[in-house]
């Protein structure tokens, strides 16, 4: 199973995005995580489908969509139809995320399925045998640069004993130290998103990060 970041454009101001996007990919970090935030299930407002859109033309790129919003379905195509090849909803979001997996691969994208830190794994249990990923929030989502709160990481190790094939995904707080740690506890996919910001350049960022999922 690949293990790789997933850099989130979140810590970039809108009118750079695409460039460092670009320079990212270009560093070896294809695969970049898209947080869409509708101010209601979180209360930051971020961006939407559009943003996809207009990324999908790098070279390269692999896009995914995390929705942090209330009705996550009613944003499936459209962020389907801009390119992405994964979107990723919260169990907390819906009563129906069995059918919620099934509408996404209908659309022929992979289903991703997220919880928060105070939500248990019971809530993924009975569909992590459809889902094609488990994202565990390793920080309260809304906002970056939070300090991950370590033990989600006890989250991470069942789902990888529920289910030992299955992509999983940590977001919030990754950076060199805490990496390692997600991947030791059975995580294969790292959202970065504020601490690409501490090094040099994105490339620098991308190829010492990459290193430690080698």
């Amino acid at each position: 199973m690949k293990c790789e970041i997933a850099p989130s454009v979140l810590s970039f101001p809108h009118g750079e995005i695409q460039p460092r996007v670009a320079e990212l990919v270009a560093a070896g970090a294809s695969l970049i995580h898209l947080d869409v935030m509708d101010g209601q299930f979180v209360p930051p407002i971020t961006f939407g489908d559009g943003l996809a859109a207009s990324l999908r033309s790098i070279p390269g790129i692999r896009l995914e969509a995390h929705l942090m919003t209330v009705t996550p379905d009613r944003h499936f195509e459209a962020f389907v139809k801009s390119g992405c090849f994964r979107v990723i909803f919260h169990a907390e979001a819906t009563a129906h995320s069995h059918r919620l997996i099934q509408t996404l691969h209908g659309m022929g994208v992979q289903a991703g399925i997220a919880i928060n830190p105070g939500t248990s794994v019971a809530a993924v249990r009975e569909v992590l045998h459809l889902a094609d990923h488990c994202l565990i929030m390793t920080v309260n989502p809304g906002w970056g640069g939070q300090a991950m709160i370590r033990e989600a990481l006890d989250k991470v190790r069942k789902v990888r004993a529920m289910r030992p094939d299955i992509e999983i995904q940590v977001d919030g707080g990754i950076d060199a130290t805490t990496l390692p740690l997600a991947r030791e506890a059975g995580a294969n996919l790292f959202v970065v998103g504020s601490h690409l910001l501490a090094y040099n350049s994105l490339a620098e960022a991308a190829q010492t990060l990459n290193k430690l999922c080698q």
